[in-house]
């Protein structure tokens, strides 16, 4: 398995961010002594880990077989958000009529595109940069880690002595077995931001974050893109009428979309490559120039010698951790991807955090009191935090509901945003706030007033008290704290209030 992927086209940019964060000439220090703190994987959680602990004085080493960065900077979050500007810039031209401005059909220059993502990706890198590490005081190692014993690892033939270690190697593209598949080719996001010509035809398979993002970002581009998953619906973690939403909006954009629908075979190469679906439809054959396969996270597990140390662990789910994020073996710790459900790189970061506390200081901060909210990037965005009504159900808690259309929200009907809604639910009998969805433009930055109220059990009442800028889009989630007020003025209460109102005359 190669974890170092060369970094392409080999221009300007891609030789900065490779001088950044695996440089050509780097040579790694000689182990010294025994480390209070040993990291394996500098991608977000690795990273955090490692810096959060040298901060507060630690003897720290970090170790990284491919590009520092991990996914987040180099093959996720950074490059795809690049793109999805792009795009988004795309849609807002033409939508221009509706506002009166006449530009015209924007011509699109796909090269280009990819060029500035690269250059914003070599920009942002310093931060993540081999050389800041080494500034902050931790021995850097590049190469493959992997435990000698409970308190040794090795890389590169050097054993590293260790009080307490991190696991944090992060997951890669899961690759289905489908008939033909490796002979004939495909791109994950790890190759995907490779690309310097515009595909005439895609193929996504997988309808998560990152294929629903990719569908609807090569569409406005120009390219004619078919988008098949497995499941009833898009983004399968989200409740259905956010999927809804974001399926009509793909389709819009010209995504074909094909649910209950599986990939069956995949014949030639090139622009002679065929998909073959199975649907309810019937059976079809999908001609394609690219084929991007995102249908899931698969954790970095192999090659580490876990099973040496004693450290459980499972090739779908990845390294079995308690609630202070230990392993079952008591010296080693695990963070982000290659042990969470949450996939996401704030979860990686906080989730690093709670590491510091417990392996250097024995804390007992607890994983399962983090709040951690999700934000899928397509237009609308969707955003979540907490429980959905349905699985409340399931774990026998009663919600009511308070919900608010952006139809219904000044500055989102002024914009043009009137798709989607903010959603709340609290417990019964109570303005406590157990979940929320938002869809719509924005939803990203607007969850975060609820993951703050959820975390310090902010009630809808309260955030009724709260003046909020008129007209934004994040006054639709005080109007929820009023919907919560309003149903408190029961029939009673309304009846004594006049009493009150006709006495005081």
């Amino acid at each position: 398995m190669d974890y170092l992927q060369p970094l392409l086209p080999l221009d300007m940019h891609n030789e900065a961010l490779q001088a950044n964060v695996r440089p050509r000439d780097w040579t790694n220090p000689k182990p010294d002594g025994r480390y209070n703190f040993v990291v394996i994987g500098a991608g977000t959680a690795g990273l955090v880990a490692a810096a959060g602990a040298a901060g507060v004085g630690a003897k720290v080493a970090l170790i990284e077989r491919g590009l520092m960065g991990g996914d987040c900077l180099n093959s996720g979050c950074v490059p795809s958000k690049s793109l999805i500007n792009a795009a988004r810039q795309i849609a807002l031209i033409q939508a221009a009529d509706d506002a009166g401005i006449r530009v015209g059909r924007p011509e699109i220059d796909f090269p280009q595109i990819m060029e500035r993502m690269r250059r914003m990706r070599a920009q942002l890198s310093p931060h993540d940069s081999a050389q800041r590490f080494r500034g902050l005081g931790i021995d850097v190692f590049f190469g493959d880690a992997s435990f000698h014993d409970g308190n040794t690892l090795v890389v590169n033939g050097e054993a590293l002595r260790f009080q307490k270690a991190c696991v944090a190697t992060g997951a890669r593209a899961t690759v289905p077995e489908i008939p033909g598949l490796l002979e004939s080719g495909f791109l994950t996001n790890e190759s995907l931001f490779s690309l310097t010509e515009l595909p005439q035809r895609l193929v996504v398979l997988g309808g998560g974050p990152i294929g629903s993002e990719m569908a609807q970002c090569f569409a406005r581009f120009g390219t004619q893109v078919t988008l098949i998953d497995s499941g009833s619906q898009l983004l399968s973690n989200d409740e259905e009428a956010a999927a809804q939403l974001v399926q009509s909006a793909l389709e819009s954009d010209g995504v074909k979309v094909l649910l209950n629908a599986n990939v069956t075979r995949i014949t030639g190469k090139g622009s002679a490559r065929e998909v073959e679906v199975s649907s309810r439809e019937g059976e079809a054959r999908i001609p394609c120039d690219q084929l991007l396969v995102s249908v899931g996270r698969t954790p970095n597990v192999e090659g580490l010698g876990l099973e040496k140390v004693g450290i459980e662990f499972d090739l779908r789910r990845g390294i079995v951790v308690d609630d202070f994020l230990r392993t079952t073996n008591r010296n080693v710790f695990a963070s982000g991807d290659v042990c969470s459900r949450f996939k996401f790189t704030h979860a990686a970061d906080f989730m690093s955090r709670l590491v510091i506390q417990n392996a250097l200081f024995m804390g007992r901060a607890r994983v399962s009191k983090l709040v951690i909210p999700w934000c899928t990037y397509t237009s609308p965005e969707v955003a979540h935090v907490g429980l959905y009504p349905k699985q409340a159900v399931e774990l026998g808690v009663e919600l009511v509901t308070y919900s608010q259309p952006f139809s219904s929200v000044d500055r989102a009907v002024l914009d043009g945003n009137e798709s989607g809604y903010v959603s709340v639910y609290c417990r019964k009998g109570s303005d406590r706030i157990l979940g929320a969805a938002i869809v719509g433009e924005h939803a990203g930055d607007m969850i975060g007033e609820i993951v703050m109220a959820m975390k310090y059990r902010i009630g809808l009442k309260r955030i009724a008290s709260v003046i909020h800028p008129y007209p934004t889009h994040t006054d639709a989630i005080r109007q929820l704290g009023d919907q919560f007020n309003r149903q408190r003025l029961t029939p009673l209460v309304k009846s004594l209030f006049e009493k009150w109102l006709k006495w005081g005359m």
